[in-house]
């Protein structure tokens, strides 16, 4: 019986000593196999973070040869800052990193497998918008943490000492001023603005061309002013008084509880640009005035800018970079300028030609937008139809025939304005009433302001509030914000927020592209008698 339990107690010491050392052998074969194994996926995780790898998808030439000519490639210090350096967190927060990694190359594999990248809107996505969306700030703060080197100019402190104070506050990023830092674009600067019509010192005009004698108006008819001392003109519609519905009903689509109750409102008869101030205009106004100082905008408003001599008007500062985005001047319309500026402008403009030119009343705007219609366009169509917003937009895209025929917004505009030869005019002339740039009116915004009217509302005007109406939309607006009825408002605070001057400037926007405005001109009495 012993020699029997001796026997298999021997024969199981031998089975797990051979089950040990079996088991030590696959211990080995595993850790080896996990070395493999982490070598390998080290390597293809170098591998992928080249800039060969990332060029495999992103297989769009511009890309590459912008990346080339940036600063992040030719600099003084001979540092090259490739793709991932710019496009992912930094290796310092590794779960951020590989994740941000791996969903990235997923929607880019997705994407060069299922797109063509011919179709894609290159320009488009090289938009700041587009941009903040792939540019984590952690990886420009992680190489540029010296925000003040040796060589760096004055406004360069004064603009890196207001991001270190507020950036966090106004949640603003490094690209919002240094776009161009990895893609060199020749159309955008953000130093002091250089080469602009009217800024540029010592530059030749031939005066020959310029007018003597602002247009006499002898009719209440459309004519085409000229600016005397510029080459400059453009043409204004007469826009017949009457009688109109403002605002909206709850049953127009998209209606918002600003634009009710729709009310009766009586317009008298006034003139209208036919476009958006453009910037040929703007920058006449510009070179007459440049001012190197500042003037309370308060002064002005508090006169109730009451006449001046034409020479003494102060007029902007000039700006940093460059105004018109680098999307060209001339006859696409101005933007950026405040609503100060744009009060200014209309000043210098009454001066010069002996006319009473304004900002439109909000009540004045929707009646010439409408031209005549109560529809919630001045054209055929719902916003049901045009609009990008609902949930059958997953399944069906929104119609673009008709709108675009008229109007520049977030599907025909490529992400920036259009000269006004790109659409048709509304019923009384006038182009890009909808979409293009967002236009001032001369009104305070009150929420309310339709509640406050009863009885004969005769050339209405909102004094009260804290920010300015602004009407029609802009190049970036879906349908639903084009309609004729649809308010807004200005938000000056956070359309300032990346200036770093103390003060502010008084004159141009920092973080607002889509904004303009056109002109009104009163009929002197004796016109309006005939």
């Amino acid at each position: 019986m012993a020699e029997s339990k001796n026997i298999y107690d021997n024969q199981h010491r031998k089975k797990r000593q051979k089950f040990h050392q079996r088991k030590g052998f696959f211990l080995l074969v595993g850790i080896f196999i996990g070395i493999i194994f982490i070598a390998a996926l080290y390597q293809t995780s170098v591998y992928f973070s080249t800039n060969e790898s990332c060029m495999m998808c992103h297989v769009h030439p511009h890309a590459e040869e912008s990346w080339k000519l940036s600063v992040h490639v030719n600099n003084s210090s001979g540092v090259m800052v490739n793709c991932i350096d710019c496009h992912l967190p930094p290796k310092d927060d590794t779960w951020a990193h590989y994740t941000s990694k791996v969903a990235l190359a997923a929607r880019d594999v997705w994407g060069y497998i299922t797109k063509d990248s011919a179709d894609f809107d290159w320009e488009k996505k090289s938009q700041l918008e587009h941009a903040v969306k792939y540019i984590p700030n952690e990886s420009c703060v992680k190489c540029h943490q010296n925000l003040f080197p040796q060589g760096i100019t004055d406004e360069g402190i004064t603009a890196h000492m207001y991001y270190d104070e507020n950036h966090e506050k106004l949640n603003f990023q490094c690209i919002s001023c240094h776009l161009d830092a990895g893609h060199y674009n020749p159309n955008y600067s953000h130093s002091q603005m250089v080469g602009i019509p009217g800024f540029t010192a010592g530059t030749a005009t031939d005066s020959s061309l310029f007018f003597k004698e602002p247009t006499v108006i002898t009719a209440f008819e459309n004519y085409t002013e000229q600016i005397p001392g510029t080459p400059v003109s453009f043409n204004m519609k007469a826009i017949p008084g009457g009688t109109f519905l403002m605002g909206s009903t709850p049953k127009e689509p998209y209606h918002q509880p600003d634009e009710a109750p729709q009310h009766e409102v009586t317009i008298s008869p006034f003139f209208m640009a036919e476009v958006e101030t453009t910037w040929d205009q703007y920058w006449a106004f510009c070179a007459a005035t440049l001012s190197e100082g500042r003037t309370l905008p308060e002064t002005v408003y508090e006169n109730n800018l009451q006449a001046m001599d034409v020479d003494a008007i102060s007029g902007p500062t000039a700006p940093f970079g460059y105004p018109d985005q680098g999307w060209g001047s001339g006859d696409r319309p101005a933007i950026t300028m405040t609503h100060y500026a744009a009060q200014i402008f209309c000043q210098w403009l009454s001066e010069k030609t002996g006319k009473k030119y304004r900002l439109p009343t909000e009540a004045e705007w929707e009646y010439a937008a409408r031209g005549g219609t109560q529809t919630p366009y001045f054209f055929q169509g719902s916003p049901r139809d045009f609009s990008d917003e609902g949930f059958l937009r997953r399944f069906f895209p929104a119609k673009t025939d008709s709108i675009s025929d008229f109007v520049i917004y977030s599907k025909n505009s490529d992400n920036r304005t259009q000269e006004p030869s790109a659409v048709l005019a509304n019923p009384f002339g006038l182009k890009n009433m909808l979409g293009n740039v967002m236009e001032y009116c001369a009104d305070r915004y009150d929420a309310a302001a339709y509640n406050n009217r009863s009885g004969n509302n005769i050339d209405p005007l909102v004094t009260e509030g804290d920010e300015w109406v602004v009407r029609g939309g802009s190049y970036l607006s879906d349908a639903a914000d084009l309609r004729s009825a649809a308010r807004s408002h200005t938000q000056h605070d956070e359309w300032m927020k990346t200036d770093p001057q103390q003060p502010k400037s008084i004159w141009w926007y920092s973080d607002i592209r889509g904004i303009g405005f056109r002109v009104v001109c009163e009929p002197d009495e004796a016109i309006n008698a005939r």
